[in-house]
């Protein structure tokens, strides 16, 4: 007889668990949801157009374009001193600012799909 009764009440878990658990699951998101929106709320509104950024009175600010060339490695066994580095630029500015061209007759990339150096 208790076997019976252990099964029964084993069913009805079985049957009732899963929308308990979905149950708790809707109350979980819907209070996640007003979580969300009470935040928000808190949050400053967007700028107005007085505090968007604009222009300054000299205008825009043109991007700079260089050639670098690499600065010579040390000899085998002796190092850097701190005067002999150029600040957090790895390279030095080159003498030679003329832009590189393509050499003539090669495709410029990998699979470019050009004739190359035929």
């Amino acid at each position: 007889m208790s076997a019976h009764l252990v099964l029964a009440s084993t069913e009805g878990l079985l049957v009732i668990g899963p929308f308990i658990i979905g149950a708790v699951l809707v109350v979980a998101l819907i209070w996640i949801v007003w979580l969300g929106i009470r935040m928000r709320s808190a949050e400053p509104g967007p700028p107005s157009a007085d505090e968007q950024p604009h222009l300054p009175d000299t205008g825009a600010v043109h991007e700079v374009s260089e050639r670098r060339e690499p600065d010579e490695v040390p000899p085998e066994g002796s190092g850097l001193n701190p005067y002999q580095l150029h600040g957090n630029l790895p390279n030095k500015r080159s003498e030679d600012q003329r832009r590189r061209r393509w050499t003539p007759g090669h495709g410029g990339s990998f699979g470019s799909g050009g004739a190359g150096g035929m």
